[in-house]
């Protein structure tokens, strides 16, 4: 099994009611991530997302990217410690 890796993100912009977080969720499953993404009440969007180093720099750069209803204006990562009994990828509430 490949080295895991954990952040800690934050995105700011066009985040929020536009689908943001099925994205994110869409696109870590299938780079086989877990973590979780959620709303928060500035209208940012924080997560914590888990993979290889690889799958990382993937999502990051479709993060970036966006769509045409999504459009990130920051997105900035911290290292967290790897918790490596997590299973999911979770939209939290």
């Amino acid at each position: 099994m490949a080295d895991l890796v954990r952040y800690f993100g934050t995105a700011t912009g066009r985040v929020q009611g536009v689908g943001f977080r099925m994205y994110v969720q869409q696109h870590a499953m299938e780079l086989d991530m877990t973590g979780w993404v959620k709303n928060m009440d500035d209208g940012s969007v924080t997560m914590e997302v888990q993979g290889t180093q690889e799958a990382v720099d993937k999502l990051e750069r479709i993060i970036h990217e966006g769509n045409y209803f999504i459009k990130v204006q920051s997105f900035g990562l911290e290292v967290r410690d790897v918790k490596p009994d997590e299973k999911r990828f979770d939209i939290r509430y």
